[in-house]
């Protein structure tokens, strides 16, 4: 089914109705179907979510009494499949209305919603439609169709796979439980649907988290988790009803799914949905959004670009381009009422002109709240962005609490912390330094993993995170750390890997990075190069990057290391890389050593380089 057979509005552009929108409270909506219903009650006309149909060329709007009739129409084809409250349906789309309308038709017939990533590997997406029992795929298009045969081969329980897009002639003819969107709504279009009024702790969702260890876990929530985090989330700033979100973090992503889904629910907000991560720039600038929810790896890419364009720019430009984040930081800092005013301030509305501007002009020009979550944002990098004007709010959470624990606010905004509690969320620090959360946010537990829900949340409700966290005077959380992941060396110092791989991935030159050293006599790294930068690197030092032994070269290795300590200097002294391994192969989700969500998987990226760990240590050894 295409965007087309919805009859849009076309051309409508970003602008919201005029009606009056309010904020609707978790206490008179009880789930997020409530929230759904009365949204539509208060915004009928009111435009809800953009996106781009490719067929047109053009982007198109859809109101909330569409979103509606579309729903009712899906909770028809959903009914004739004989699906009963508590049964599992999976979808497997990128970001569209296609996603919402499918995720409120099965909720409002109490079924269970089961996100798949699109790109994830074959096996990854067979074991979750089998261990989850799902009994109908949505897909999208050919992308998917490839994939069916060896996605669906272990997951009996699926009754049909639904696809948006026709298939090419002959791609899914060893499946008859396929059929085409348009053709499956068709046919039940005279089914009857119910009105059914689900409890908040129904079961809603069960989201697999994409694990660096071991196989994922189904995580378990329900209306009320995912309602009241949206809501609790909603009280941090100060959001309007004419807000624009932009949304590209894939939906299959709790933070995107409360934070760019639920919440805009909330508050009346439009939605449109980003094409991709490539075409990213230019939708930024076509739908000026005020609200963006991001991982960091985005905000890296940006700063990594900014620093090539730098590179081939004068020394003139450098120069000012550091002094507009100083000067831009003062600013952040005085208007947070944490430093004093200085007259350098004065140079900030020719520097916002000459610098500033044009990084805040390619995010759309009026963004409000870039929010940052998934994972730690380096600190250097939020400084630039904080600088020049940009709205970054880092954030934490996890799958298992829906997901936000803790978010900075406008008026209280410490870019190297995760800012404060939301409001209604509890949280301290247990033993071993490790962050606890307590909230009506927490999951029920994991879906068949009893064992695994009590190693999580213990006898009081505490959920353990697996994080160290420090606490500031203010009340605002940092993270130090995991618990498993620190690394000891054979002397017993202790090491947090991924701080020292954050520092060093703030050169383009390491594309990827995983320090290893666990029960060694120093720390070493494996890393992957970008190969563009290779190139000018290599021929910088007379070697010809093409030649199959450049990456081995001992000046190349020698000089890597050097650049490496250069990043690691504020450091402690056993806190220094050794030794090397260089590739130019990047780590993909599609070769298992990515998770969707772009974790590296470091149990199987040293079982992938053991050979080459061994030998980084061999010289130790003798």
């Amino acid at each position: 089914m295409t965007a087309a057979s919805f009859h849009p509005q076309v051309g409508r552009g970003c602008k919201a109705a005029e009606a009056a929108t309010t904020t609707l409270h978790p206490d008179s909506l009880g789930t997020l179907c409530g929230l759904f219903r009365a949204r539509v009650a208060a915004s009928p006309e009111q435009v809800a979510y953009r996106q781009f149909d490719s067929a047109r060329d053009r982007w198109v709007s859809f109101t909330w009494t569409q979103v509606a009739a579309q729903v009712t129409r899906w909770q028809a084809a959903l009914m004739k499949e004989g699906l009963v409250p508590g049964d599992r349906v999976a979808v497997m789309l990128k970001n569209c209305v296609e996603w919402v309308i499918f995720d409120q038709a099965a909720l409002g017939l109490g079924l269970v919603t089961v996100p798949l990533y699109l790109d994830d590997r074959p096996d990854s997406a067979a074991y979750i439609l089998n261990h989850s029992g799902a009994k109908l795929l949505l897909v999208e298009g050919k992308f998917q169709h490839k994939k069916l045969a060896e996605i669906t081969a272990s997951a009996p329980a699926l009754q049909h796979i639904v696809s948006l897009a026709a298939p090419e002639n002959g791609l899914v003819n060893w499946s008859t439980r396929f059929v085409v969107a348009d053709d499956w709504l068709e046919a039940a279009a005279d089914t009857t649907v119910p009105e059914r009024h689900p409890s908040a702790d129904l079961l809603v969702s069960i989201v697999y988290t994409s694990g660096t260890t071991g196989r994922p876990k189904g995580v378990m929530l329900t209306h009320e988790n995912l309602l009241w985090n949206a809501w609790y989330a909603s009280q941090c700033a100060d959001f309007g009803p004419h807000e624009v979100f932009l949304s590209f973090l894939p939906l299959s992503h709790t933070l995107e799914r409360t934070g760019g889904y639920y919440l805009p629910m909330l508050i009346g907000a439009e939605v449109a949905f980003a094409r991709s991560i490539a075409q990213l720039a230019q939708d930024l600038q076509n739908i000026r959004p005020t609200v963006l929810v991001s991982v960091p790896r985005i905000y890296e890419r940006v700063y990594g670009r900014i620093q090539d364009s730098l590179e081939k720019k004068g020394v003139f430009a450098r120069i000012l381009f550091k002094l507009a984040v100083r000067v831009g930081w003062r600013r952040f800092e005085y208007g947070q009422r944490r430093a004093g005013w200085h007259p350098e301030l004065l140079l900030w509305p020719l520097l916002q002109k000459l610098v500033a501007g044009s990084v805040t002009e390619k995010m759309g020009g009026r963004l409000k709240m870039a929010i940052s979550g998934g994972a730690a944002l380096s600190p250097d990098i939020a400084r630039v962005f904080v600088g020049l004007g940009v709205p970054i709010f880092q954030g934490y959470g996890l799958t298992e609490t829906s997901p936000v624990v803790c978010v900075n606010r406008p008026d209280s905004n410490v870019p190297s912390s995760i800012g404060q509690p939301l409001p209604g969320i509890e949280v301290k620090i247990g033993d071993n330094d490790e962050l606890l959360t307590r909230s009506r946010c927490v999951m029920r537990g994991y879906w068949q993993d009893e064992e695994a829900t009590r190693a999580m949340i213990d006898a009081e409700g505490w959920l353990h995170t697996g994080d160290k966290a420090t606490v500031d005077a203010n009340g605002h959380y940092a993270i130090v750390g995991r618990i498993k992941d620190i690394i000891v060396l054979n002397n017993g110092e202790k090491v947090p890997p991924t701080d020292m791989e954050s520092a060093i991935l703030l050169d383009p030159l390491f594309e990827q990075v995983m320090v290893v050293g666990e029960g060694r006599p120093y720390l070493a790294a494996l890393t992957v190069l970008n190969e563009a930068h290779w190139q000018e690197f290599a021929e910088s030092l007379h070697v010809d990057p093409k030649h199959p032994t450049a990456l081995r070269d001992p000046k190349v290795v020698k000089i890597l290391i050097r650049r490496l300590a250069h990043h690691l200097k504020h450091f402690p002294g056993y806190a220094q890389i050794r030794r090397i391994h260089v590739e130019l192969k990047p780590w993909t989700v599609d070769d298992g050593l990515l998770t969707p969500t772009l974790k590296v998987k470091r149990n199987l990226v040293l079982d992938r380089y053991r050979a080459a760990v061994e030998a980084m240590y061999a010289d130790f050894a003798r």
